[in-house]
């Protein structure tokens, strides 16, 4: 992957995103503080104006057309300006035209912008993550982001974001799925999850459901996405265990697992439950189906 972003069309995208949907006065004021940010090797014309934003763009949700969306798609896989709102689209479009002299003088900037930042503020950079510059520098940041005790902080990486698919290594990626499930984040919205799933997390998540029933307590549904691919023959007792609970929504988690499972096993439960098995194959049962069910329930 590129080390160094070319933002132009990211930055008109953003543009037009915020064209859309805000006031005549917060474009003219944005358009007047890129040209200082730009000229700014310092930084503190960007802290400025990051802070002041809020006087200009409200935190109402970007409105994105099925033509952005593909916009988006085409210029960062992944990318989904939906999910922001348009303060923060406002943020990262003054944050892309910071001018930094290399990696180095960037992330420098970037720590000095992350400790005076509020909440919002946070949000914001995290998010932007993919759209920045020298993207593998920022790989410690995100880390160290995710740490975080403020769940939209977390969600602001963890969720919605190319960029710890795209970036983060096996273990903190793992760490990430991990803390999302034990927050009971909505994990249909992790980006390219399933790009991602590994053998290693999948024990991880077993060992994790074994101490939620040994407590009394369920797991959410979505874990089995993480460890479809990876079952063993062992962990068809468990497999079984879920089939036979009286929860619909795990019930048919449980059986999707099986049906990314190459076990026998797996598919002869599967065919054990054609209606279900049927509804996998028309794509009605699917994760993201199965996680909004989940989140509704949780509200």
């Amino acid at each position: 992957m590129e080390e160094q972003r070319n933002t132009a069309d990211i930055k008109a995208f953003l543009l037009g995103i915020l064209t859309h949907g805000s006031s005549e006065d917060g474009l003219i004021w944005l358009e007047e503080q890129k040209q200082r940010i730009e000229g700014d090797a310092s930084g503190l014309k960007l802290f400025t104006a990051f802070s002041q934003a809020s006087r200009y763009f409200k935190k109402e949700l970007n409105r994105i057309n099925p033509v952005a969306a593909r916009e988006a798609e085409r210029l960062i896989p992944g990318f989904r300006p939906a999910a922001w709102n348009q303060l923060q689209t406002a943020r990262t479009y003054l944050l892309t035209h910071f001018q930094a002299a290399d990696s180095e003088h960037f992330l420098k900037i970037l720590d000095r912008l992350l400790e005076s930042a509020d909440m919002h503020e946070q949000e914001a950079v995290y998010a932007a993550f993919p759209l920045l510059p020298y993207q593998e520098s920022l790989k410690l940041k995100a880390a160290e982001g995710l740490r975080t005790n403020i769940t939209s902080v977390f969600d602001a990486i963890a969720l919605n974001n190319p960029y710890p698919a795209n970036y983060l290594d096996e273990k903190a990626w793992n760490q990430m799925v991990i803390k999302s499930i034990f927050l009971q984040r909505p994990l249909y919205k992790i980006v390219d999850a399933d790009r991602r799933a590994n053998g290693d997390l999948a024990k991880i998540l077993i060992d994790f459901a074994h101490e939620r029933w040994a407590a009394g307590r369920n797991v959410m549904p979505e874990l089995w996405r993480f460890v479809g691919p990876f079952l063993t023959d062992e962990d068809l007792k468990d497999v079984q265990k879920v089939i036979q609970s009286e929860e619909p929504l795990e019930q048919e988690a449980v059986l999707l697992a099986c049906s990314q499972s190459s076990l026998t096993l797996a598919q002869k439960l599967l065919e054990d439950h054609p209606t279900v098995k049927s509804k996998i194959e028309e794509g009605k049962i699917n994760w993201e189906q199965i996680g909004q069910q989940f989140e509704e329930k949780t509200v």
